[in-house]
């Protein structure tokens, strides 16, 4: 055995002041999207009526497929359009967010009052119904002024006292976020309601990136969220206007869009805070479908290429695009992906040498295409030799 320099209980003693490096991944599945809907739209049928307009839409614009209008290969296209077509038919929306901000505007107390008792109640009958979708919550008013901040608190009293519970799966929006002190008051008044309560903070401000005395923002309000902070979700409008974007150059592939997804991804990495994208205001709507429908589709892409797996939708119609570039992403590559966790697996040699992280990362992406319908357990297990349980261990670098 060979002889050391430094005992054992010297080593422990000058180390003992350091902690293990705790990772933690987001918890349980994440959404492909979160849908807004104004409070004062939503009803019972809301849901169903986002997945039929959907179909509608991608039945009048493009029977024949989605090939030519996303420029997609033949092969890809016929399978992203018959899984599209089954995703809009049974789980149209993953997560919805009923908006008392800015897509519900300034109403009468009395009328915000009523949307939010009103909104609660649909949201128990989905509960009750089991129609509930992946996730759901509201996005309230910001802290900027006492008039919002009083506001949003009532708005907030209102549903929850409606709802009567915290369900799994709940999650409140904290729109336009500037300080520490926005994000610990929001704390405060959450534990006043006695329940779990978690909330997503919206990057849609300079100062959520970068404060005053120019240090980075987002790693003290995840801190200061004391473990409520579920997610960090891009607001590309506000965010770019706060820049000094003028409005042509407001989109949400802006390089200073891109310099605050990096700060996103470095803040949240490891903390088990997940990331959303924004959106764009580019709607297909009108005789504009296939330019909305081209644009959404690529900045989808673009985002799940820089590791954001989740964005906003703010029309039925986005949800054929948001489906088709999420299926395409994981379908087109399902074979190079599998064969690198394949030998990875085997500790077979090969062109690229992976690390166990890569390995992670390649488990976590089959885990991603499984949960939003691009791939069924079958195909995983074909391509990979893996079960979903065994996918889940390497995700967890067990």
């Amino acid at each position: 055995m060979p002889r050391t320099s430094l005992s054992a209980d010297a080593v422990r003693a000058v180390t003992a002041r350091l902690s293990d490096v705790e990772l933690r991944a987001p918890a349980g599945r994440q959404p492909v999207h979160t849908c807004y809907a104004p409070a004062d739209r939503v009803s019972p049928t809301t849901l169903g009526d986002w997945g039929a307009q959907a179909l509608a839409a991608l039945d009048e614009h493009a029977p024949d497929g989605l090939a030519d209008v996303l420029d997609l290969a033949p092969d890809v296209a016929e399978v992203v359009h018959g899984r599209v077509r089954a995703k809009l038919a049974a789980e149209p929306v993953e997560d919805l967010r009923i908006d008392f901000e800015d897509g519900y505007g300034v109403r009468s107390d009395a009328e915000e009052d009523s949307d939010a008792e009103r909104t609660a109640l649909v949201v128990r009958d989905w509960l009750r119904d089991g129609t509930a979708p992946l996730r759901f919550g509201l996005r309230m008013k910001s802290f900027d002024t006492r008039a919002l901040r009083e506001r949003g608190i009532r708005t907030l009293d209102v549903f929850l006292t409606a709802l009567g519970e915290a369900p799994d799966g709940f999650v409140i929006t904290f729109p336009k976020v500037t300080s520490v002190a926005q994000v610990e008051v929001l704390g405060d008044v959450l534990d006043l309601f006695g329940l779990p309560l978690r909330f997503e903070i919206q990057v849609e401000t300079t100062q959520s990136i970068v404060d005053r005395e120019g240090r980075l923002a987002l790693p003290r309000f995840i801190e200061a969220g004391r473990g409520r902070v579920t997610g960090l979700h891009f607001g590309t409008y506000d965010y770019t206007a706060g820049c000094g974007l003028g409005a042509a150059h407001q989109h949400l592939a802006h390089g200073a869009c891109d310099f605050a997804r990096n700060v996103m991804q470095v803040s949240a990495a490891g903390t088990g805070v997940a990331l959303s994208d924004g959106s764009t205001n580019v709607l297909p709507v009108g005789d504009d479908v296939h330019e909305g429908w081209r644009t959404h589709y690529r900045l989808v892409r673009r985002s799940l290429a820089h590791g954001f797996y989740q964005g906003w939708d703010l029309h039925p119609a986005q949800l054929v695009t948001r489906y088709a570039a999420v299926h395409a992403f994981y379908l087109e590559g399902v074979d190079a992906d599998a064969r690198r966790l394949k030998a990875y697996v085997a500790r077979a040699g090969g062109s690229v040498l992976d690390e166990p992280a890569t390995a992670q990362a390649l488990s976590t992406s089959f885990i991603r295409a499984l949960d939003c319908g691009a791939l069924d357990e079958d195909e995983v297990r074909r391509a990979t030799g893996l079960t979903v349980t065994e996918l889940q261990a390497l995700a967890r670098r067990e």
